[in-house]
This record gives C-alpha cells, sequence and structure tokens, in this order.
C-alpha cells in the first residue's frame, strides 16, 4: 500500500513558451501561491517545473498546474493573476468530493468571458441556458446573482431578449419608499447597488447608462412589479429570501411570453418581521419536480469570495442546531 505523505518528486515539461512564463508569473509568484497553498516546493529551470513534496499534495499540485496551463493556453489569457490560481486550487480541492466536469460552462457579456469557477457554478449556468424559470439559493459569495446578470447581458447581447429588468425587495425600508429623501432613483438606489455594480463589470459604463436610459436595462424595487406582463425580457428577482408568499406568487405571473427569469436569495438571511414566512421558501417547497422550473442549492463550496470567507460560512453551518 502507498503512503500518500511519502516524499517523491514529479518533474513536469511544457511546450509553449509564452503559456509557461504566464504560468510560473513575475518571479515566479504563481507558483508560489501553489507552493504556500498545498506544501510543496516547485522548482522553475527553462521550461520546466519540478514538484517535491507528500505525495498526495504532489499530484495534486500538478493537477493545479495543468489546469492553470490549458486554461490559459486554451482561453489565449494575456496574464494569470491571483484569483485564477485560487480558482484552480479550489477546482481541485472540491474535485475529491465532485469530479471536474470535462466541459466547464461560461458567459460571454461585453467586457469580460466568466467562466464557472465551481462545480456548483458550472450546474447553475447549466439551468440557465436550459430552464425558463431557475432559482438559486446560496450564501452570499457563491456568485448566484453575478451569475445571473451575466446570463441576462448574454442574453441581451445575443439579442434573445429585448431588456433585462432587475428587482429587489427593499425590505428594510418595509417597501414604504415615500418617507426617505430624495426623489424614487435616490430612494431605491442603495437596495439596488449591487446589480449597478454587477452592470458596470460586465459591460462598459457608457453601455450600461444608454440601456438604462432607453428601458433597455430596468432596474425597480419588487413593489413596481404589480400588474406587469413582463415578455421578451430576462428578469431577476435578487435577495427573494425577504419576499412574501404573495409578493412571489405576483413576481412569477409576471413572465410573459419569449422571457426568462432568475430568482434568486439565501434563506439563512431572512429579514421579514419574526412570523412572516418567505416567499422564497414557500415557491421552492412548491415547484420542486416542476417542468421548465430549475433548482439548485449552492453552499460553502462554491464561495469564490477570499478563501476565508468560505471557512467562516463552514464554522457557521457546523454550528447551527437543528
Amino acid at each position: 500500500m502507498s503512503n500518500k505523505n511519502a516524499k517523491f518528486t514529479i518533474r513536469m515539461d511544457f511546450e509553449d513558451n509564452a503559456t509557461v512564463a504566464l504560468l510560473f508569473g513575475e518571479h515566479n509568484q504563481n507558483l508560489m501561491q501553489i507552493e504556500d497553498a498545498l506544501d510543496v516546493k516547485l522548482d522553475s529551470f527553462g521550461n520546466s517545473i519540478k514538484i517535491s513534496g507528500a505525495s498526495a499534495a504532489s499530484k495534486e499540485a500538478r493537477k493545479v498546474i495543468e489546469t492553470l496551463y490549458k486554461t490559459v493556453r486554451d482561453a489565449g489569457a494575456e496574464e494569470i493573476d491571483k484569483s485564477m490560481v485560487s480558482d484552480a486550487l479550489r477546482w481541485e480541492s472540491n474535485s475529491k468530493a465532485t469530479p471536474k466536469p470535462q466541459a466547464l460552462e461560461s458567459i460571454d457579456t461585453w467586457k469580460k468571458k466568466i467562466v464557472a469557477k465551481t462545480s456548483g457554478q458550472n450546474q447553475y449556468l447549466d439551468l440557465l441556458r436550459r430552464d425558463e424559470v431557475v432559482f438559486g439559493l446560496g450564501p452570499a459569495g457563491t456568485g448566484k446573482t453575478y451569475m445571473a446578470v451575466a446570463r441576462a447581458v448574454e442574453a441581451l447581447k445575443k439579442r434573445e431578449v429585448e431588456r433585462i429588468v432587475l428587482s429587489r425587495p427593499a425590505v428594510e425600508a418595509g417597501e414604504r419608499l415615500g418617507f426617505l429623501p430624495g426623489d424614487m432613483k435616490e430612494k431605491v438606489d442603495p437596495y439596488l447597488r449591487p446589480l449597478y455594480d454587477a452592470l458596470y463589470d460586465m459591460m462598459p459604463a457608457d453601455k450600461v447608462d444608454r440601456m438604462l436610459t432607453s428601458g433597455e436595462i430596468e432596474i425597480a424595487p419588487l413593489a413596481f412589479m404589480r400588474g406587469r406582463t413582463l415578455s421578451a425580457s430576462y428578469v431577476i428577482i435578487d435577495e427573494a429570501q425577504n419576499t412574501t408568499p404573495v409578493q412571489m406568487k405576483m413576481v412569477l405571473t409576471r413572465l410573459g411570453q419569449d422571457s426568462r427569469m432568475v430568482i434568486t436569495g439565501d434563506l439563512s438571511q431572512v429579514d421579514l418581521p419574526a412570523g412572516h414566512p418567505s416567499g422564497l421558501a414557500d415557491a421552492v417547497s412548491i415547484l420542486t419536480d416542476i417542468k421548465g422550473v430549475g433548482i439548485i442549492h449552492l453552499s460553502g463550496k462554491d464561495v469564490v469570495r477570499h478563501p476565508v470567507v468560505a471557512r467562516i460560512l463552514h464554522a457557521y453551518e457546523k454550528g447551527q442546531t437543528p
């Protein structure tokens, strides 16, 4: 029987000089990041890397390096940044429980190509392409809103839809916005800021501003959805855990012809008054196994923010009592 902690060496040789330079990083910074994460030693010489360390860690380092090399070569990337190395490390770590798929789902926006960073995100993107209504549930940092906005932007870019409608409940204001200072835009913008941030990350600022003015992109509080029929639209309802069952039914029945809807939320972060059930939880329980409705539960393994965020979430999950 082999000992996974036995020390041994792996040598990797590469053909593409330009890709190897990106793989190593300036002053071998990418290799040092892998060394720190996996407790191995990486020595580079020419177009080769020598990996030294425990058997299991060395094999994991080889897979991470192979993933990075293939990603850069196939995508024609011009650099490897710290986040890309972190993504490769995360994929390999998570693949022990869930094998990495052969093909990763991706989204093309005006400013960037967005690729699934976890197995959960890959399944989520598959649902976004397949189903007319998708529920994306999970903690902060899993990309549930960001990926939904990206898919909406791609659909608008390809003219699959005529407009994007983004909404979330202004629950902190009880949906009673009249007492807040300023005009309507100033009243609701603080609640909708994360949606603006995602748009500006995927589209040139002047295009976002133009489309907001023309109505091709609409961002509004949930209360504004009542009585409408949203046709040829990509509709995203964010923070949906803070909807009531009545509000959720109202939103779901707004969907018109040639439209798609994504409802995102975190059922562990419900801000509704005590005793008020969440419309998101209600809808997920009612709509399971309905044709055309996809439901995915993302977890701490899908968190793509700072690695410590995933560890914090995991600690909270372990500490929760039934």
